[in-house]
C-alpha cells in the first residue's frame, strides 16, 4: 500500500471493526479478517478522533493538545498507526482532492 498521504488528507475508520475498552485501551476485531488488535490509551484517542473523517492535520493536533508529547514524536507516532490501521483495513485515507 503506498502511505504518502499530506496533512490535510483526512482518515476515517471504514467500519469493518468493532471496538471494546480493554486494559485501558482499546480491542479491535476486524470483522473481515478475525483478527484482534490492541491499542494503548493514545491509540485508543486516535480511533475515536477517526470515528467521523478528519485531516492528519487535526488529528495530529488533537494528540498535541491532549498528551504532553513532542510535535516530531507526535507526527510519527500518529502517522504510524494510521498508516498500520489503513494497512489492516480499518482505516480509509480520503485524498483532499476526491472531498
Amino acid at each position: 500500500m503506498n502511505w504518502n498521504p499530506s496533512e490535510h488528507d483526512c482518515v476515517s475508520a471504514t467500519g469493518d471493526a468493532v471496538a471494546c475498552e480493554f486494559g485501558g485501551g482499546l480491542a479491535l476485531l476486524n470483522l473481515k479478517s478475525n483478527i484482534y488488535y490492541s491499542l494503548n490509551a493514545v491509540g485508543a484517542f486516535i480511533w475515536e478522533q477517526i470515528q467521523q473523517p478528519k485531516s492528519i492535520a487535526d488529528i495530529r493536533g488533537a494528540v498535541l493538545e491532549r498528551y504532553n508529547v513532542d510535535a516530531e514524536r507526535c507526527k510519527a507516532d500518529v502517522d504510524a498507526l494510521l498508516k498500520g490501521l489503513a494497512e489492516n483495513g480499518l482505516a480509509r485515507l480520503h485524498n483532499e482532492a476526491l472531498v
